[in-house]
């Protein structure tokens, strides 16, 4: 892989995946909702953010650092990883460090999963062999943040493993009152701060077009959050994503695509 490709690639799953805008308006609360789920992660957001104040600010800082981790260059990528090793280091409490190699696995699974979960059921159906593809393309990602190799799961096979065990009524992932007020604000987000002439719309207004990223939640995730997934919440959801499948083939992609991805695609022209 060339410095221009970055650690991935045009011919890569991870440029084919997250290119899409309203894949990854799915995938990004999604994944959110799976680490908060962890009582230790919960706590660290909690503790050492202004979260419940600007959500988006967090939203926005992921989003960016992970596609700079997937569409930059060679140098652009590897920095952006140090940075966030770095500043995670900072980050510790009574009950968490958030550079614990088994924190580090499930923010990175939350990642991987929800990337494969909303392309599977929002684009197109994924392959064992698509799925398996993506997968081993992220471990090199993985072992740079940390995860040690006799932690992180080796194939797809193992991946899921993990998942299950981690999901299970006994695992680790148990969704907390922390996790619920976090939750709150993840799904009625404050206009303000990204619209301000909006800061007074109620979020009842708008909350609506996040429900189809908690359909991509696990049942059981979904349950212990408390959220409502009945017939109003399926049909909305199923229109929304109907609606996008509908437009996306007539949309421009400088429109439907991350900005990101379109950068990297005019630097491998280039």
């Amino acid at each position: 892989m060339t410095e221009r490709d970055g650690l991935y690639g045009p011919a890569s799953e991870a440029w084919a995946l997250n290119r899409e805008a309203m894949l990854l308006l799915g995938a990004g609360p999604r994944a959110l909702l799976l680490q908060l789920a962890h009582p230790q992660v919960a706590a660290g957001v909690a503790d050492h953010s202004d979260f419940r104040a600007d959500p988006w600010a967090r939203l926005d800082g992921t989003l960016r650092s992970y596609l700079r981790i997937v569409y930059g260059t060679g140098t652009a990528a590897r920095a952006e990883i140090r940075r966030l090793n770095a500043l995670h280091r900072t980050i510790t409490g009574p009950t968490y460090r958030a550079r614990d190699p088994e924190l580090s696995l499930w923010v990175y699974a939350t990642l991987v999963d929800s990337t494969i979960e909303v392309a599977d059921r929002w684009l197109e159906p994924l392959s064992r062999s698509r799925r398996a593809a993506y997968y081993a393309e992220t471990l090199p990602i993985g072992r740079a943040f940390g995860i040690p190799a006799g932690l992180l799961p080796p194939d797809l096979d193992a991946f899921e493993a993990y998942l299950a065990s981690a999901l299970a009524a006994d695992g680790p992932v148990r969704v907390g009152e922390a996790a619920r007020e976090l939750a709150h604000v993840v799904l009625h987000p404050p206009l303000g701060p990204v619209a301000p002439a909006l800061a007074g719309l109620p979020p009842a207004a708008y909350a609506w077009t996040l429900w189809p990223a908690i359909g991509l939640l696990p049942p059981a995730i979904r349950r212990g959050y408390g959220l409502r997934w009945g017939p109003l919440e399926r049909a909305v959801s199923a229109w929304l994503v109907a609606g996008w499948r509908a437009w996306r083939p007539i949309l421009p992609a400088g429109f439907r695509q991350m900005p990101q991805a379109l950068a990297a695609d005019r630097r491998i022209r280039r």
